[in-house]
C-alpha cells in the first residue's frame, strides 16, 4: 500500500507522485483510488488500489538505480531482432513490464539503431515513449528539472 506523497511509476505512463487517495463511483461500483499526477505533460492518472499488484504500480528508483540506469544506456547495444515485428513486439513487452532498466534498454538500442540504420514510425514513436517513461522517473528519483534529465540521459547516449 501506498501513501500520499510517494513517488512511484506506473508501467506505460511513467512517474508520478501520488496526490490523493480517493473513493469513487466508477461504472456503478465504489472503489479506492490513487490519484497520480505525472510531471511529463501535468497529467492525472486514477489508479484502483485493489488492482494494485496487477498493475505493476512500484517505488521510483533510489540514487544506485540512478547510476545502473546510467550504466546501461552507456553500454553497448544488446542483440535485437532484425525482424522489426518481432523487435517491436520484444521492445513493447520490455515496455509494458514496468521494469526501468529494460525501458533504459529500449531507449538505448532503438536510439542505437536509429543512428546506424533509421527506425521506422512505429519504432520512431515507441522510443520517444520509452524515453519520457525514463524522463519521468529520473525526474523523480535524481530530483532533477525535465531539460536537466533529458540532458543526463542524452549524454549517456553519446
Amino acid at each position: 500500500m501506498f501513501s500520499i506523497g510517494d513517488k512511484v511509476v506506473y508501467p506505460m505512463h511513467g512517474a508520478g507522485v501520488i496526490e490523493a487517495i480517493e473513493e469513487k463511483e466508477v461504472l456503478g461500483e465504489k472503489r479506492k483510488y490513487y490519484i497520480l499526477r505525472l510531471p511529463m505533460g501535468d497529467m492525472k492518472v486514477m489508479i484502483p488500489i485493489a488492482g494494485t499488484d496487477n498493475t505493476g504500480l512500484r517505488q521510483v528508483i533510489d540514487n544506485q538505480g540512478v547510476k545502473r540506469v546510467m550504466d546501461i544506456l552507456s553500454e553497448d547495444t544488446s542483440s535485437m531482432s532484425t525482424n522489426w515485428n518481432r523487435r517491436y513486439r520484444a521492445n513493447l513487452e520490455k515496455i509494458k513490464s514496468g521494469d526501468v532498466y529494460e525501458v533504459a534498454e529500449v531507449v538505448r538500442n532503438l536510439f542505437k539503431r536509429d543512428r546506424e540504420k533509421g527506425l521506422s514510425s512505429g519504432e520512431r514513436k515507441m522510443l520517444e515513449n520509452a524515453r519520457q517513461i525514463l524522463i519521468s522517473e529520473l525526474v523523480l528519483a535524481a530530483e532533477l528539472e525535465i531539460d536537466s534529465a533529458q540532458t543526463l540521459i542524452e549524454s549517456a547516449l553519446a
